[in-house]
């Protein structure tokens, strides 16, 4: 009786799936037209796109010039807070915090009204090989009289904000470290090779520049402090360690102005890339394929089974 009953079922699946067979030749014409549609749009899509491009450069972290006032603090923590004094302790990892910094709204919003870069970032639709100059859309932006001609809805102007151009800004770029050799990698896409390689090897610099300003400052400060310091104490063991850590911050106010890549150091540095980076045009027109096959396969099944109804 079990082996009749599942006869039975083996039976009207096969008659299921011969009446889907049946139903989809019956309507070969449509999918092969619905296909047809989506093959020739995806096609059309793809080519209109514009290519883009990817500059990256390859950099590795400098030596720690931090390292030795920070043992020394360490070391003589404990005699200084006899006298007041808090040398901190503990080493930075100047590193991770560059990294993160390049990604903050004050830097990118820093980094974006240096260099003017909204344009390029916001109203960009293509670039010309040959001439080698940007293509701006029309309706956004008038690069020959530098006015914004968008329209949005209030609070948003004309002129893209700051918050606007960093929320643009973070899809354009992209700051990775290896976690097994610390190496860091910074890249940049965009519509020109040439404005790629730009930002990247600008955002290199001006890294690097902002890390040795927050350095010079902050031992400037510490000179100060410890100067003070000096003149307050007659104990001959402390004044030493404060000459000593004097020292140390001369060290890094000389070793600040000596070199030009004070936290990032670069190894493989940013070019102009030849090859286009996207669109994926042949992966394009595949999926436009596939969804209007699907897609019409799916309108003949349900076209049928509700006729059927």
């Amino acid at each position: 009786m079990v082996k009749c009953e599942s006869i039975v079922k083996d039976q009207g699946d096969e008659i299921d799936l011969l009446e889907l067979w049946r139903a989809i030749w019956q309507g070969k014409l449509l999918i092969a037209l619905v296909t047809f549609v989506f093959s020739v749009s995806s096609v059309f899509y793809a080519l209109r796109l514009p290519n883009m491009y990817v500059s990256e450069a390859l950099l590795a972290p400098a030596e720690e010039q931090g390292a030795g006032l920070d043992a020394m603090a360490s070391q003589l923590g404990g005699l200084a807070s006899l006298a007041g004094i808090n040398l901190g302790g503990g080493e930075t990892d100047k590193t991770a915090l560059a990294l993160e910094i390049i990604k903050s709204r004050a830097f990118v919003f820093k980094f974006i009204e240096k260099y003017d870069i909204t344009p390029d970032l916001m109203a960009v639709k293509n670039w010309d090989l040959a001439s080698n100059k940007l293509i701006y859309n029309e309706k956004v932006y008038d690069s020959v009289t530098n006015k914004w001609l968008r329209k949005v809805k209030a609070p948003l102007k004309a002129k893209p904000s700051l918050q606007e151009a960093y929320k643009q800004f973070q899809q354009v770029i992209t700051v990775e470290q290896d976690k097994i050799n610390s190496m860091v990698t910074i890249s940049v896409e965009h519509y020109s090779p040439y404005v790629a390689q730009q930002w990247v090897n600008r955002l290199i610099y001006a890294i690097n520049e902002e890390m040795k300003g927050r350095d010079l400052l902050e031992a400037n400060n510490s000179i100060t402090y410890l100067n003070e310091q000096l003149e307050t104490t007659r104990i001959s063991g402390l004044q030493e360690i404060l000459y000593q850590l004097i020292e140390e911050q001369t060290k890094t106010i000389m070793f600040a102005n000596v070199r030009e890549e004070y936290v990032l150091k670069t190894i493989d540095p940013a070019l102009v890339p030849e090859l286009k980076s996207g669109p994926k045009r042949s992966l394009i027109c595949v999926l436009g394929f596939m969804l209007g096959g699907l897609l019409s396969v799916l309108i003949v099944l349900i076209r049928h089974f509700k006729n059927k109804g």
